[in-house]
Parts: C-alpha cells; sequence; structure tokens
C-alpha cells in the first residue's frame, strides 16, 4: 500500500509528533514538566555485536531466537530494506523473508511460543491510517499473512507491540505525556478481513531524568515493548528507560495497568526503538537506529541486567483502571493533588515557545539529513 506523505523527514521524525501534541494542546505542559525519579549517573549498556549490513539502518523491532535475532526496519523506502530479518549470534544476516506486498510503517515485532513471528506495522506520524496490521509469519512459511485492524476512536501512532498469554497481539501506543493506551483485537484475527480493535486501559509512565538526545520529550513516549520468555514479566522501553513489570497470573493488561514497574535506564542510546529480553530471561537487550548518526555508526546491539540495579517507581498518583482512551486528561493542577506541583502552570507560555523553537531545530535537523 502507497505510504501517504511517507518521507525521510516523517519517518525520521517521531520525535517531532510528540512536540506537535504538545503544541496543539493535547499534553498539558505542566504534566510533562513535573520533575521525577532521577536517575543521574546511569550505567551505559555493555555491547553484545555490531550489525554491520548496510540494508538494516533503520532498525525498529527486535526479538531474540536461541541462535540469534530477527529485526525489522522501520518502513523503509528501499525494497531491499523492507523485510524480517535473521540474524546469527554475531549480528550477521543470515536468512531474509519478503513481505508479499509493501508493509506501511513496521515498527516492532514478537515471537510467539509457537515459533510465530509477529510484525506490527502500526507507525502512524500523522495519525491518519483507517487501518494497521500485524504481519504474521509462520513456522517454515515463505511469506507472512498480513491482518488488518482499526482502531475503534481515532487513529493512534503506535511503536509497540506485546503478546499475552494466550498469543494475542497488543499495540501499545506511543503516547507523548507519558500515558499511553493498550489495544487488542476484539475478535479472531483473519487475513480476509479487518478485525475491529478493543481498548483495554491505559498505562501511566513514571517519570525519570534519564539523559537522552530527545530530553523529556523522549522520556515519555514508548517506542518498544517484549516480553520474557517465560511469559512472567513485560517491559516497555522509552527513548532513555525501560519499565519493566511482573506477569504473576498472566494477565500482561492487569500488570500494565495496575502494576509499579522497575526502571532500567537506557542512557543516551542514539534514537532507542527497540528492545527484548536474552533467551534466559536475564537481560534486556536493546538497539537504535543507526541513520542519521555520524558517517560510520552502526546499530549496536547492547545489554543489560533485567532485575539488578534498577530503581523502583513510585505508585502512579492518578488512576491507572481500565478507561477509554478517549477519556479526559486531568487538568494540570490536578496532577498530584498538591499545591506544590502547581508551579509549571505560570510556565505555560514560556514552555510553548521553547516548543516552537525546538520543533524548528528537530525539523531543521532532519530535513538536513534529506
Amino acid at each position: 500500500m502507497r505510504v501517504r506523505g511517507r518521507s525521510t523527514w516523517g519517518r525520521r521524525a517521531r520525535a517531532g509528533a510528540v512536540v506537535t501534541a504538545l503544541l496543539a494542546g493535547l499534553v498539558p505542559p505542566a504534566v510533562v514538566l513535573v520533575p521525577g525519579a532521577a536517575t543521574a549517573g546511569a550505567a551505559a549498556g555493555t555491547p553484545v555485536c555490531q550489525v554491520r549490513d548496510d540494508r538494516l539502518r533503520e532498525i525498529s523491532g527486535m526479538a531474540a531466537t536461541d541462535d540469534g535475532y530477527v529485526v525489522i526496519n522501520d518502513g523503509a523506502d528501499d525494497e531491499a530494506r523492507r523485510r524480517i530479518f535473521f540474524l546469527d549470534q554475531r549480528c550477521d544476516v543470515v536468512r531474509t523473508v519478503s513481505f508479499p506486498s509493501r508493509p506501511r510503517d513496521t515498527e516492532d515485532l514478537a515471537i510467539g511460543r509457537d515459533g510465530t513471528v509477529w510484525v506490527a506495522d502500526i507507525g502512524d506520524n500523522d495519525r491518519s491510517r483507517p487501518t494497521v496490521g500485524v504481519w504474521r509469519l509462520t513456522p517454515g512459511a515463505k511469506q507472512p499473512v498480513l491482518h488488518r485492524m482499526t482502531y475503534p476512536d481515532r487513529p493512534h501512532d503506535a511503536e509497540a507491540l506485546l503478546l499475552d498469554a494466550s498469543g494475542r497481539p497488543l499495540i501499545v501506543t506511543k503516547g507523548g505525556s507519558g500515558t499511553v493506551f493498550l489495544y487488542a483485537p476484539a475478535t479472531a484475527l483473519r487475513p480476509d478481513a479487518t478485525t475491529p480493535l478493543t481498548a483495554l486501559g491505559q498505562v501511566t509512565l513514571p517519570s525519570t531524568t534519564t539523559s537522552n538526545p530527545f530530553s523529556f520529550l523522549g522520556r515519555g513516549v514508548i517506542t518498544g515493548a517484549a516480553t520474557a520468555p517465560d511469559g512472567r514479566r513485560v517491559v516497555l522501553r522509552s527513548y532513555a528507560d525501560a519499565f519493566e513489570y511482573d506477569v504473576p497470573d498472566g494477565d500482561v493488561v492487569r500488570a500494565l495497568t495496575t502494576g509499579t514497574p522497575r526502571i532500567t535506564p537506557l542512557p543516551d542510546e542514539p534514537q532507542g526503538e527497540s528492545i527484548t529480553y536474552s533467551r534466559d530471561g536475564r537481560s534486556l537487550l536493546t538497539v537504535s537506529e543507526s541513520a542519521g548518526q555520524a558517517a560510520g555508526t552502526r546499530s549496536t546491539i547492547l545489554r543489560y541486567p533485567a532485575t539488578a540495579s534498577t530503581v523502583t517507581a513510585a505508585p502512579a498518583t492518578e488512576s491507572v483502571d481500565p478507561v477509554s482512551p478517549t477519556a479526559v486528561r486531568p487538568a494540570a493542577g490536578e496532577v498530584g493533588g498538591g499545591s506544590g506541583r502547581t508551579w509549571p502552570l505560570a510556565l505555560g507560555a514560556g514552555t510553548l515557545l521553547v516548543l516552537l523553537g525546538l520543533a524548528g531545530v528537530l525539523r531543521w535537523r532532519h530535513t538536513a539529513r534529506r
């Protein structure tokens, strides 16, 4: 399917979409500016291997396998990059699988217990797609099969996919204010039909101060997700941090909407889009896009401890019970409920000016790379 308005700028300026949401008034500046848990001095990940194949410049999804990794690009214009790539443990490409038709914007992937690879074609920077989809590649199949889905309320930009205990795909929206929404197919997926999605709830992320290329913008969006091999933990990642939730009873939605995550800082990754668990479940593995970075930069898989050296987040102060994603966010002065947190309101006008300037800088930087 032809990508309307899909350009290098649109592909590389996902942080700019967050700015747009802020300027449109969808996210009160005071909510974003509330200080959170400090994560200064966080350690960088340990390099595992470097992806040297030039086709993999925009890795947006990754899953670990027994003998390596499966990765995808972020909706590349080049046909050679529109593949499902299988890597060995040294990050060398050993096999690729082509899509039978052009994907729109592939942003994440997951592997089911039966070995099925699920590719999430759910990116929508402009929030204009009438449908999103998941590609399902079963073991031994030559090509993946597309299953189209539609949101019950409005289009959403999303970059994260999880599988629940039954193997049902769960979409986690990208967000922008530290609150993201969960959706899942309302009925069984069929390749010859468009399946409606149903809203399952919202997740309010803890705030941090982890250093990343997009500053506070990068700490409030979700760019990837993964399930531990034993199914007892799931993780969401932003450009700055990994938020790990325990799933003791197999109910992923309950864990995300009511649980308190452990935070693993992922400091200063160039553009961290992907996360997965190692096959033994002891580590978190991440990888960044290398497009737009300094000449010669290669995407490198990094390893972080999955449970050690983490910071426990304070419980969220607002309800995270399942609600409709169209519900109105609390007013800025109501977040936290204390007068000590109303000070950002006085900075509202100045914040908007700063965001306008930042939006201009982001547009200039990414346009200059075209």
